[in-house]
C-alpha cells in the first residue's frame, strides 16, 4: 500500500504544471540542507572542545543544562516551518483504501523530515567524541538514544498543537520569560530540567521513558489525525451571534477605503492572517540580537537589523499579496476594479504597519540614540523602496492561502522562484551597500543618510513605481488566476 502512495506522489510531482519550479526548488532545498548538515557536523565535532576550552565545566553536563532550550527552539521551528502530513488526502477518501493506511503513511512521511534526522549530525559525532574522552560507552549510548527519542516526540507534538494557537503561543511566551529570567539571574529553569537529561546518562535504562513517551504521542497523533479525516468535517452549522464591522470612517477614501476595510476584516476574522500579524510583531525583538552591545563595532549590522525591526509586517504579510485574496481573486478580476486602487490599499496597509512598528520600537533608545536611528532609517527605506519591491514580488508568487488554517507558506515551492529571489537583493543587500559606501568615504552618519535618502527618493517616485508594478500584475494576471484555480481543484 505504501508503495502505491509513493507512486501516486511521484506521478503528481512529474505531471504537475509547475514541474520546472518544483525541480528548481528541490535543488535549492538540497543546497540549504547541505549547509545545515555541515553546521550540525561542525558543532557535533567541536562542541566538546569549545566548552572545555571555555572552562564552562563538564561538556556533557553543559549540553544537558541547555537542552531544554534546544528542544523548545526545535518545536518552535517545526511549528513555523515544518509542513504537516502532506498526502493529498481528499481524493483518496473516495477510493477503497483504509483510512488507517492513509493516516499511517502520512505520519510516516513526517518521520523522514529534515527536522528529525538533522539532529543526528550533531548527536552522533558528539557521542563519539564523548566515548573517545573516556565516558562510559553504554551510558553515552543510552543518553544518545533518549535524546533522539525526544526530538521525534517533538515531531508528533507539532502535529497535535499545530493548529492550537491558544496553547502554543502562551507556552512560547512563558518559556521566553523563563529564558529572560535566567539571563538576568532571577530564576534558572535549567536547575530543574538539567537533572532529567543527566539521568539519561547516569541511569541509561531511563532512555526507555522517552521512547515510551514517543509511542504515546504517536498513538495520540494517529487518533487525532484519524478523527479529522472526513469529507464532511466542519460542515456542521455553528450558531453564534453576528457582529457588524462597518469601519465607516474609511468611507471617505472611496474605493481605496473599501479595499482597506476588506484587509482589516481579513486580518481580524481569519486564523492565518492573525498568526501572520503575531509573527510580524515578534520581528520587533529581532534587534535584541544585534543591539545588545556585541556588534557595536560593526554599525553596518545595525542597518540590517533596522530593516527587519521596522519591516516585520512588510515581509510577512506583504510578500503574499495578492495570495491573501486567492479564494475570490478570479471573481475580483472579473469586476471593474482598477489595479492601482487594489495595490494602493495593500501599500497603505504596509506603510501604516511599518510606522506603528517603528513607534513601538522606541524602547531601543535604551541602547542609545544611534540604535533607534538605525530603526528609523530602516523604516524610511522600507517605506520608500521595500514596500514597492514586496508588492512587485507578490505578482510572481502563485501561492493560494487557506485563511482558515495555519498552514505555513514558508517553504512553499511557489513562494520562491528566480524573480522573487532576485528582488531580495535590493531589499536587504542594497541598504547595507549604501551604508558601507557612506561610512567608508565619509562617516557613519553619512552612511545612515544615504540609506534614508534612497527611501526618500523612492517615495518621491511613487507614481512611477506603481505604474511599473501595475504592468507586472496585468502581465501575470491570468497565470495567477490559473494557479489559484488549479490549487482549489
Amino acid at each position: 500500500m505504501f508503495k502505491r502512495f509513493f507512486n501516486l506522489e511521484w506521478k503528481s510531482f512529474f505531471r504537475s504544471s509547475s514541474f520546472a519550479t518544483n525541480l528548481v526548488f528541490k535543488i535549492l532545498t538540497i543546497f540549504v540542507l547541505l549547509y545545515f548538515i555541515v553546521v550540525f557536523l561542525s558543532l557535533g565535532i567541536g562542541a566538546y572542545f569549545i566548552i572545555e576550552k571555555a572552562g564552562l565545566g563538564d561538556p556533557l553536563r553543559v549540553v544537558n543544562r541547555f537542552m531544554i532550550y534546544y528542544l523548545v527552539m526545535d518545536l518552535y521551528a517545526r511549528y513555523m516551518l515544518q509542513k504537516m502530513p502532506v498526502t493529498n488526502i481528499r481524493p483518496l477518501l473516495y477510493l477503497p483504501i483504509k483510512k488507517d493506511s492513509v493516516v499511517w503513511y502520512s505520519l510516516g512521511k513526517t518521520v523522514l523530515s529534515f527536522f528529525n534526522w538533522s539532529h543526528a549530525f550533531f548527536f552522533i559525532p558528539f557521542s563519539i567524541v564523548l566515548i573517545t574522552k573516556d565516558y562510559a560507552p553504554m551510558q553515552v549510548v543510552g543518553w544518545h538514544l533518549g535524546m533522539m527519542a525526544l526530538f521525534f516526540v517533538n515531531n508528533f507534538l507539532n502535529i497535535l498543537v499545530n493548529n492550537q494557537d491558544r496553547i502554543f503561543y502562551p507556552l512560547v511566551v512563558i518559556l521566553a520569560v523563563l529564558g529572560i529570567s535566567q539571563y538576568y539571574g532571577w530564576f534558572d529553569i535549567t536547575l530543574y530540567t538539567a537533572p532529567i537529561f543527566d539521568a539519561l546518562y547516569d541511569i541509561p535504562w531511563t532512555a526507555v521513558i522517552p521512547w515510551a513517551l514517543l509511542a504515546l504521542v504517536v498513538w495520540a497523533s494517529f487518533r487525532y489525525f484519524r478523527s479529522h479525516m472526513y469529507l464532511d468535517a466542519g460542515l456542521a452549522l455553528k450558531k453564534q451571534e453576528g457582529k457588524t464591522e462597518d469601519y465607516a470612517w474609511l468611507n471617505r477614501f472611496g474605493n481605496l477605503g473599501t479595499f482597506l476595510k476588506n484587509d482589516i476584516k481579513l486580518i481580524r476574522r481569519n486564523k492565518r492572517s492573525r498568526t501572520t500579524v503575531i509573527v510580524s510583531f515578534l520581528f520587533l525583538f529581532y534587534g535584541l540580537i544585534f543591539f545588545s552591545g556585541t556588534y557595536d563595532s560593526y554599525p553596518i549590522v545595525f542597518v540590517f537589523a533596522g530593516i527587519f525591526v521596522s519591516g516585520g509586517f512588510l515581509f510577512t504579510f506583504g510578500q503574499y499579496v495578492p495570495s491573501w485574496d486567492s479564494s475570490y481573486y478570479p471573481l475580483m478580476m472579473s469586476q471593474n476594479i482598477q489595479y492601482r486602487e487594489y495595490l494602493s490599499s495593500k501599500w497603505y496597509l504596509i506603510i501604516i504597519a511599518t510606522v506603528l512598528s517603528t513607534l513601538l520600537a522606541v524602547f531601543y533608545m535604551y541602547f542609545g540614540w544611534k540604535t533607534y536611528l538605525a530603526v528609523l532609517v530602516g523604516a524610511v527605506y522600507n517605506i520608500g523602496v521595500n514596500s514597492y519591491l514586496v508588492l512587485w514580488g507578490g505578482a510572481y508568487v502563485k501561492t493560494p492561502i487557506d485563511l482558515t488554517t495555519n498552514k505555513k507558506a514558508f517553504g512553499d515551492k511557489q513562494a520562491f522562484n528566480g524573480k522573487t529571489l532576485l528582488l531580495t537583493i535590493p531589499k536587504l543587500v542594497l541598504p547595507v551597500v549604501l551604508f558601507w559606501i557612506g561610512d567608508f568615504f565619509f562617516n557613519e552618519t553619512a552612511g545612515y543618510l544615504m540609506v534614508a535618502l534612497a527611501g526618500v527618493i523612492g517615495f518621491a517616485f511613487r507614481d512611477l513605481a506603481f505604474k511599473q508594478i501595475e504592468k507586472v500584475y496585468k502581465k501575470e494576471k491570468y497565470k495567477t488566476i490559473s494557479a489559484y484555480r488549479e490549487k482549489a481543484a
